[in-house]
């Protein structure tokens, strides 16, 4: 039976611009499945990317409680906070912040380094997982700015998933690619979490939303709603495509 990794108890997130309070998140009550792909959607300004960010610990929630494999990591310090998604979480963005003067090798070990000490079995890892996503050997010498964006991403990926976290937090990874490298990434994605790895990603493209088992949606900072459906196949696509949809227009999507 599959178990909660993360949940949020009334989670409420408010922003001061102004001496205005603008109330994003409200009374979120969340439970994310281990193992599962779940899909974050909404209309701009609806949360998305806030709910992200403090399911990850990457900033903290105004009100309520997140507990993550079973602690609370509401109240941890800035330090605490640091170590627990280094240990924890791996995190893809759809802008792919490599470092510039590093190599494709060296910009996957630098993430790596902290938490691994045999450099040799390490970089026999990043190797394999270079491999595995479909970057050929040539490109691990180069530089970011000589990579093309699926290219780029797909070491985004690599370093998000080297440490082995418990969850990869995704915000828009494909937004910046083409169609051809957008689908190459998602397969990426599908991979991964096929082989068990738990993904928390946010969208608002419908072919990437195809690919999760879970879709929440969001609407002026509440859950407006939740679908699940079966894991990923290339199998009946237009079918799951009719199905997603339809929740989608129910929805107001």
């Amino acid at each position: 039976m599959s178990s909660i990794i993360l949940r949020t108890e009334k989670l409420c997130k408010t922003f001061s611009n102004d001496g205005m309070q603008q109330h994003v998140l409200k009374n979120m009550d969340i439970d994310i499945i281990e193992g599962d792909f779940t899909i974050i959607m909404g209309a701009s300004g609806s949360g998305k990317s806030t709910l992200l960010y403090a399911l990850s610990g990457m900033d903290r929630p105004t009100l309520g409680k997140i507990q993550f494999d079973g602690t609370e990591i509401s109240k941890y310090t800035n330090d605490q906070l640091a170590v627990f998604r280094r240990k924890n979480c791996g995190f893809v963005f759809q802008s792919i912040y490599l470092l510039d003067n590093m190599s494709v090798l060296d910009n996957v070990l630098t993430g790596a380094l902290v938490s691994q000490k045999n450099s040799k079995v390490l970089v026999e890892k990043v190797k394999n997982l270079l491999r595995q996503v479909g970057l050929k050997e040539n490109l691990w010498s180069k530089f970011p700015n000589q990579l093309s964006g699926g290219e780029s991403q797909r070491v985004g990926i690599v370093r998000a998933i080297i440490n082995n976290p418990k969850v990869v937090f995704a915000d828009e990874p494909t937004g910046a690619l083409n169609s051809a490298s957008s689908t190459d990434v998602l397969d990426i994605f599908t991979e991964v979490n096929r082989r068990g790895q738990s993904i928390v990603m946010v969208t608002h493209d419908i072919k990437t939303a195809l690919r999760g088992n879970r879709i929440i949606y969001l609407k002026d900072g509440y859950i407006s709603g939740e679908f699940r459906l079966d894991k990923y196949s290339n199998k009946n696509i237009e079918e799951r495509r009719e199905t997603v949809q339809s929740f989608l227009k129910e929805m107001g999507w």
